[in-house]
């Protein structure tokens, strides 16, 4: 018995002796998700990805509105998905939880990555992607260099310009957003918080013109009017410009989804925070 049992010892060792499998790189990957889609736009091998979700030809929401164009889209739905043969999915928390639970009893690798919420999750976030693609190298390089620009770009808010974002229906977002640590790494206070807003909430008219913003900052406007935009066309707002306020529209593709774009909507902040100084309403 022994004797018999030998040649399976010898191989148990052996595959001991060389450590846990490690599994390929996946080969056909689709991602469902606006934020896993401009992740994987930047890590993925040349081949790898083979479909993105729709939203990521959107300009308004897309920072990488034009680089979609070289991938087929998907709708994010679990028989489309299903028909392109992936053996990686990538979606967001908030993706549709029946689509997710259904990829994966359909028998699919579908991978999960949270929303950003700040801006020291970004390099985990990256590391996440690029684990799940194999590509740990590249993200690691991806994520030394936006460290290394973040760290050129960030200025001290302690004495800086007040501003607030302002939205539809008069949403604003405060420090424990992502949003609000790109404002404050461009060196800006947040007026949202000063009203008690640590994630996102309605901040009133009347409570804006009170903190009286050096800089107001609004988002890219769909091309079709809406009653929750008009409050961004109200006779106030312009009466606080009038007074030298700067008004800054920063495009919300910049900072929707954690990933180095966020750098762009930084750096048009540090301007209109400089502008604001300029004109005399900053300290």
């Amino acid at each position: 018995m022994a004797a018999a049992l030998a040649p399976l010892w010898f191989g148990w060792a052996l595959a001991a002796a060389a450590g846990p499998a490690t599994s390929a790189p996946p080969l056909r990957v689709v991602s469902i998700n606006l934020c896993t889609d401009q992740l994987a736009m930047l890590l993925a091998a040349p081949g790898q990805l083979i479909s993105v979700s729709a939203l990521a030809r959107d300009p308004v929401s897309s920072a990488m509105a034009e680089e979609a164009q070289a991938w087929p889209v998907n709708h994010a739905q679990a028989e489309e998905v299903f028909a392109l043969h992936p053996d990686l999915v990538l979606a967001g928390t908030y993706s549709n939880p029946a689509t997710v639970a259904l990829l994966r009893r359909m028998g699919l690798r579908v991978e999960t990555v949270a929303p950003v919420s700040s801006l020291d999750q970004l390099d985990a976030t990256m590391a996440d992607v690029g684990r799940a693609l194999g590509r740990e190298a590249e993200a690691q390089e991806m994520a030394e260099r936006f460290d290394a620009d973040l760290a050129r770009l960030r200025r001290d808010p302690t004495d800086g310009p007040r501003a607030a974002s302002y939205a539809a229906n008069g949403y604003s977002l405060g420090n424990a957003t992502l949003a609000g640590q790109v404002m404050a790494a461009a060196g800006l206070r947040n007026a949202a918080a000063e009203a008690g807003l640590s994630h996102g909430g309605t901040l009133p008219l009347e409570r804006l013109l009170m903190l009286d913003p050096a800089v107001l900052v609004t988002g890219t406007r769909y091309a079709a009017p809406s009653r929750a935009e008009a409050i961004l066309d109200h006779p106030a707002l312009s009466a606080l410009v009038a007074q030298g306020t700067h008004r800054a529209e920063i495009a919300d593709r910049d900072w929707i989804c954690g990933t180095p774009h966020v750098l762009d909507a930084l750096r048009a902040l540090e301007h209109a925070g400089d502008a604001a100084k300029e004109s005399g309403k900053a300290p």
